[in-house]
Parts: C-alpha cells; sequence; structure tokens
C-alpha cells in the first residue's frame, strides 16, 4: 500500500475531512470555525447592500456543523476552498437564507467558457464591434464575466430580474459599480492646470500647461486616453478647434495640417482602452466661433489672456480645413480614422456666409469617400441655437446647458476655474415592445406599464449615482476628481446625466396598431404619445430626486439583439410576429447561441427596410428629436459606391436648415482589400480589382464604424436588411 493510498484509508476510516486546497495556493486542515467566521464577517454586506442584518452565529453554526457532516459522507479525497463554498451556499439555500446565500456566493465562469474565450470563440452575443480577439480581449471578457454576475448579485432582485427577463437593459453592466458612463471635456481645464494622467501625480509624471502646438496636441490625446480609464464610454472634447486655435497662431497651413494628422493617429493608435481599444473619442469641429465665445478670454499656457476667442476666427477655420482634409486622406493605407468621430457643427451662418463653404464641402465629400462625418445641429430652438453650449457624445448621447444661469456665464469666461462638464452617468433602456404584449393591446394599460418599468429603471439609476458618488469622494475615480492646485475637480460627479433610452417602438406600434411607423399615421401619432409620455415622467423623476434625468434613442448594439431573444423565449406568440431579421435561422440556431440574427428596431426610427423615400424618413422621424433631448440621430443610407458630395451637401443643407433633426450621419459600406490596396464603396464577398477575399469590410454599426466581420448576427443581418438610398 502507497503512502497515499495509506493516508486515504486514514482518513475515510476516520470520518474527518481532508485537507483544503485553499484559493491563495496553500493547503491546510479543514476547520469547520472558518466556515463560521466567514459567514459571520462576509454577510455584513448583506446589512450595506439590502439593509439586512448579517447572520446570527447559532445559524452559521448549525450551517458549518451541517456541511461538515456532508463533507464526511461525501468521503473526499480532497477538498478546496470554492467546493466548501459551494456547499455553504446550497446550504444556505436549504434553509431559505437566499439573502445570505447571494452574498457568500462565488462569482466565476466554468472552466470550459474560459478556454473558449483564449481561443477567441467566444461564450456570449457580441457586445462591442471595437474588441479584437487579442490577449487583453480575452482577459476583458472573462473579467467582464465575474463582474456582471457580482453586481447583479449585488442588486435589489426585483432590478436584476427585471435585467435578466429583458424588461430593461442596464448598459456597460461589467462597470457598473466602478465607472461612470461617458464625458466631454473642456480643454481649457488641462490648458491652464497642465496633465496629470493619473488624477493625483503618484504613479505617471505630472506636466505644466502645453506651451507649443505640438504639446497641446499630444496633450489632447493623452486627456481622452486617460479618461477612458475611469470612464466606460465615450469621451470627447466640444469646442475642439476653437479651444485648440490660440495654439495655431502664426502656423502655415502645412504645419497646422501635420498637427490635424498627428492628432488623428494619435487617437487612432492610442491602443489603451480596456480589452485593447482604441479610445472611443469624439471631436466638435466648429467652422468658426460661436457667438456665445465671442468674447470669451482665451485660456493658454497657464494663463487666461486679454485676447478673446473672437480674434482667432481664422485659425479656427483653417483647423477645421486641416482636420477634414486628412480624414478625408486617410491613414497610410487608404483607409479612414474611425476615431475621433468628426462632428461639424451646423449653424445658420455656416450655411449663408460662403466663407464657410469650403468647410461644408468638405464635410460632405469626408461623407461621400468614408461616411465618417457626424453632423451636430445647434439650429433647431431646443438645441440652444447660438445662445448654449451642447455636444453628442459616444453613439448620439445629447448634453448641453443653456446660456440662462450665472453659473454659466462663469463657465464662459473660466471664472476661478469654472468649466463644462457635460457627460452622462448610466444608461438603462427599456424594452418597448414587451410593455406592448404584457398591456393586451390597451392603451391605458400600455401607459401604467410604461412607468412602472421606467420606474425600476429610476431606481437602478439612483442606485448607480450613489455607487458613483461614493467612488468619486473616496478618490477610485481619479482622472475625474483630480484637483491640481486647488482647482475644482475636472468632472462634476453629481451632474452627469441618468439617461433612460428605449428600443423598439416600431414594433411597439405594430402590435398597438397593427402598422409599423411607417405604414400609418395613426402609428406614428400614437408613438409620440409615447415619448411624450416618456418626458412627462421624465420630469417627475426629476421634480422627486432633484437629479439630471433625460430620454433617449438607444443605440442598442447588442441591447435591440438581446431584447429580440428574450421576447423569443417569454413572449413567443408575440415576437415570432414582430422581430426583424432572419426569424427562421434564429431559430434553427435556438439553443446553440445566443449570438442570433434578429432585433428590434433602435429608439424611435423606422424599420431599416421600409422602402420609402428618404425625406417621408425625415418626415417621420425629425418629430421626436426635440421631445428627445437626451439624444437621437438620424441615418442616411447610402446606395452607391461613390456618392455625389453636391448631393450629399444639399441634403445637409436642407437637414440643417428645414428640419428639427439634431444629428445625423451619411453610411457608406467600404470595402478594404488587404491584397491590393483597393478602398472603394459597395458590400462585396471579394475585391472588384483583384477578386481576391483577403478583404474588410467597414460600416456604421451604431454611432461609430467598424469590421463588420466583428458584429454580432443581429447587427450584421440588419446591414443586409437596411434600405439604401441615392441622395
Amino acid at each position: 500500500m502507497s503512502g497515499v493510498e495509506f493516508m486515504t484509508e486514514i482518513l475515510l476510516n476516520h470520518k474527518s475531512p481532508p485537507p483544503v486546497r485553499r484559493s491563495d495556493g496553500l493547503i491546510e486542515k479543514f476547520d469547520k470555525e472558518k466556515i463560521v467566521k466567514s459567514l459571520l464577517k462576509e454577510t455584513q454586506l448583506a446589512t450595506i447592500l439590502f439593509g439586512v442584518p448579517p447572520i446570527e452565529e447559532k445559524i452559521a453554526r448549525k450551517i458549518a456543523e451541517e456541511v461538515e457532516e456532508d463533507i464526511k459522507n461525501m468521503k473526499l479525497k480532497f477538498l478546496s476552498g470554492p467546493l466548501i463554498r459551494e456547499l455553504v451556499s446550497v446550504k444556505l439555500l436549504e434553509h431559505n437564507l437566499h439573502i445570505y446565500r447571494n452574498v457568500y456566493t462565488r462569482v466565476g465562469m466554468p472552466l470550459y467558457d474560459a478556454y473558449l474565450i483564449d481561443q477567441s470563440e467566444g461564450y456570449e452575443s457580441r457586445e462591442n464591434a471595437n474588441l479584437q480577439p487579442n490577449p487583453e480581449t480575452f482577459h476583458k471578457k472573462k473579467a467582464d464575466f465575474l463582474s456582471k454576475e457580482s453586481y447583479l448579485l449585488m442588486m435589489p432582485l426585483h432590478i436584476a430580474d427585471a435585467h435578466l427577463k429583458g424588461d430593461i437593459h442596464i448598459h456597460d453592466l461589467e462597470y457598473w459599480g466602478t465607472r461612470p458612463f461617458c464625458q466631454d471635456h473642456d480643454l481649457r481645464y488641462f490648458f491652464y492646470y497642465g496633465l496629470m494622467p493619473d488624477g493625483t501625480g503618484t504613479h505617471t509624471s505630472v506636466a505644466n500647461p502645453a506651451k507649443h502646438p505640438e504639446v497641446a496636441i499630444l496633450h489632447a490625446a493623452k486627456i481622452l486616453g486617460a479618461a477612458q480609464t475611469n470612464f466606460a464610454g465615450g469621451q470627447g472634447f466640444f469646442n475642439f478647434t476653437v479651444f485648440m486655435a490660440p495654439y495655431l497662431r502664426g502656423l502655415d497651413d502645412r504645419r497646422i495640417h501635420q498637427l490635424a494628422q498627428m492628432f488623428l493617429y494619435e487617437m487612432t493608435q492610442l491602443y489603451v482602452a480596456r480589452g485593447g481599444q482604441p479610445v472611443f473619442s469624439s471631436i466638435q469641429i466648429e467652422a468658426g466661433v460661436p457667438k456665445v465665445w465671442q468674447d470669451a478670454p482665451v485660456v493658454y499656457s497657464g494663463r487666461i489672456l486679454k485676447d478673446r476667442y473672437g480674434d482667432y476666427e481664422d485659425e479656427v477655420h483653417r483647423f477645421a480645413i486641416a482636420l477634414l482634409d486628412e480624414y478625408i486622406k486617410g491613414d497610410a493605407i487608404g483607409k479612414m480614422f474611425n476615431f475621433p468621430k468628426p462632428e461639424v457643427v451646423q449653424r445658420v451662418r455656416y450655411w449663408n456666409d460662403r466663407g464657410f463653404e469650403d468647410i461644408m464641402l468638405r464635410a460632405a465629400q469626408l461623407s461621400a469617400k468614408f461616411g465618417s462625418t457626424y453632423y451636430d445641429n445647434v439650429i433647431p430652438a431646443y438645441r440652444g441655437g447660438e445662445e448654449g453650449v451642447s455636444c453628442f457624445q459616444c453613439c448620439a448621447y445629447s448634453f448641453s446647458e443653456d446660456g440662462k444661469s450665472e453659473e454659466f456665464m462663469k463657465k464662459i469666461y473660466f471664472e476661478n476655474g469654472a468649466h463644462f462638464s457635460m457627460g452622462g452617468m448610466q444608461v438603462i433602456t427599456i424594452n418597448l415592445p414587451r410593455i406592448a404584449y404584457k398591456s393586451g393591446g390597451d392603451e391605458d394599460r400600455m401607459y401604467e406599464i410604461l412607468r412602472e418599468t421606467m420606474e425600476i429603471a429610476k431606481e437602478a439609476l439612483i442606485l448607480k449615482y450613489n455607487l458613483m458618488v461614493r467612488q468619486y469622494e473616496r478618490g477610485l475615480i481619479p482622472f475625474a476628481s483630480q484637483r491640481p492646485k486647488g482647482a475644482p475637480p475636472a468632472v462634476d460627479i453629481r451632474s452627469l446625466v441618468l439617461t433612460i433610452g428605449f428600443v423598439g417602438m416600431n414594433e411597439m406600434m405594430q402590435h398597438m396598431t397593427d402598422y409599423e411607423l411607417h405604414e400609418n399615421s395613426e402609428a406614428q401619432k400614437l408613438a409620440l404619445k409615447v415619448v411624450i409620455e416618456m418626458d412627462r415622467i421624465k420630469e417627475d423623476f426629476i421634480k422627486e430626486t432633484n437629479l439630471k434625468f433625460a430620454i433617449a434613442r438607444t443605440p442598442a448594439e447588442s441591447c435591440a439583439q438581446r431584447f429580440a431573444v428574450a421576447d423569443i423565449i417569454h413572449y413567443p406568440e408575440f415576437a415570432k410576429k414582430y422581430v426583424k431579421g432572419d426569424l427562421e435561422k434564429a431559430l434553427s440556431l435556438y439553443g446553440e447561441t445566443k449570438d442570433l440574427p434578429i432585433y428590434y428596431t433602435n429608439g424611435p426610427h423606422v424599420n431599416v427596410s421600409a422602402k420609402i423615400p428618404i425625406y417621408e424618413r425625415i418626415r417621420i422621424e425629425q418629430r421626436f428629436f426635440p421631445i428627445l433631448k437626451g439624444g437621437n440621430i438620424f441615418h442616411v443610407w447610402l446606395g452607391e459606391s461613390n456618392p455625389d458630395p453636391e448631393a450629399i451637401m444639399k441634403l445637409n443643407r436642407k437637414l440643417a436648415l428645414e428640419s428639427w433633426i439634431g444629428y445625423w450621419s451619411h453610411t457608406k459600406d467600404i470595402i478594404v482589400c488587404r491584397a491590393c490596396g483597393f478602398v472603394g464603396g459597395g458590400l462585396y464577398e471579394q475585391c472588384p480589382m483583384c477578386n481576391s477575399k483577403e478583404i474588410k469590410t467597414y460600416s456604421r454599426i451604431t454611432g461609430y464604424y467598424q469590421d463588420v466581420q466583428s458584429w454580432n448576427a443581429a447587427k450584421r443581418q440588419e446591414l443586409k436588411d437596411r434600405y439604401r438610398i441615392k441622395p
């Protein structure tokens, strides 16, 4: 008999548990008292999260004794820390101690799933097309799984269940407890106080304010890169060309173009975002100096100058030209710069003054070549016109300050470091088709369920708000909370917006009226009533909490798919009638994967496959924009390989001056051949020039461009379904 067999026999005969392989790498003797101590310690979390007292010692001791007896009866050859925890969790459930089980359980994933991730085969539908197979992505996906599971366990059960069932969708769930959503930064803050990437100056070098144009450009790129580590969503600069302009005085066009090119390369090669991604970034491109900034003092190299931004109209214009020229040129192989997103501001004077025609034409040329341009239209009254400050962020969330307060003017004049901090705390999306299904077609009941669902979203958003304020005050969001030289903090955490998004208005109307949005005016009227009711409920939330709430169209990169799949599970008799995409294929794949080619229509958009004229789509969709102040976008799907820039420019003028649409883009499908270097428009299986199949196809997935191969199955199906037009 070997030594191991001898020891095993002794252990089994004496019915004592074997040694424990701890998760920290040690082996020690089993001791039930350690179970008692860990239960008493760890169930204190139930008090913090759910207001429930920790487990009583006599109950903890009883649990430990029963677990010890079960282990003896199992005649195990070895024990591990995770196995003991599983046994304790089961015993807690047997005693109907569900909350204590939630806070005591172990989070993680099956070894099989972890293995698949490392082989780049994944375990879930793709939520972010910016991720590519690389070591950072594999690590992120495993960390995301653990984080999502743990955060759902920490939430009140009804909120977690609402997410899991598909009533709501908690965006960026993996970052729920650690970071806010998105942010547009005020460059003046860093041009005055300098750059401290870690927020404390402890772990990274601290730089004085930029004195030279190259340094200003590099600081701008590093600001967005550093901020991305503190936020889950997009990072950007409003008023980018205006605040950079003082650094460009006296430079010739060649050098300004070089600086523009430098910034674009920095932002698309700064591979620092989670999972090995470039920073999800955007810049607001003004063709001139807006009225509200004309008399504002210039912030430059740590000083507030006597100069006014209105003195730098020429530099603003030349920098805008340089940026658009470099976007149009593309990178070294002729591929587009997909970040930072260029958001070209639309103002009445930019269209009426021929001095700005070159900017508007270049924006259209960029749309025609790559589809890259986003158009930020501040002309409609609800956008603030010439008096306010506003921006779009991430995939079309909108933030603004209206210019009516004394505090607003302090920010314009940078008094005592007062500056703009516009961004989002969190987005929760609600499933509109399901609300319709639950209502049984009764409109009054539909509004009741709408409010009930929004109340759950509100509760979740307030929970997030409180979590983030606590993290911020503890210095755990350091870039955002930095206060160099006694300055105000870089980001005002309490001013971030709590956004309630929605998906599937089109399918909700199908259920309620038997018509899609583009098919019947009654469907359109009811859709407007629903959005107005959502806005009214949102106003109630603001009065009740004194927090910033907003209603927005959700980009729904994965959410539109997830809701459709969830409704096929829970409401199949309805969902099978209304989901878009390839239902037959989805049903054949169901059970094998969650990445199914079905989806609901985003926000208040018409069906992407609706064969209606572009001006009819404008007429229908523009009416939602003034209500959805939290953000919306209008998509123009281009059907030509080489669209006419003049035609696009003509359409842009009409959208800017004659519609309520505040944000739009022209989406062109693009092919890049790795074999011969061909770059052109259209969807192809192989290169039209050399017939190679070594091609990459790019298109706009929601509010950004990315390789189609990295999209989830629903978005790839939507790409096929889109009705494309000639502008």
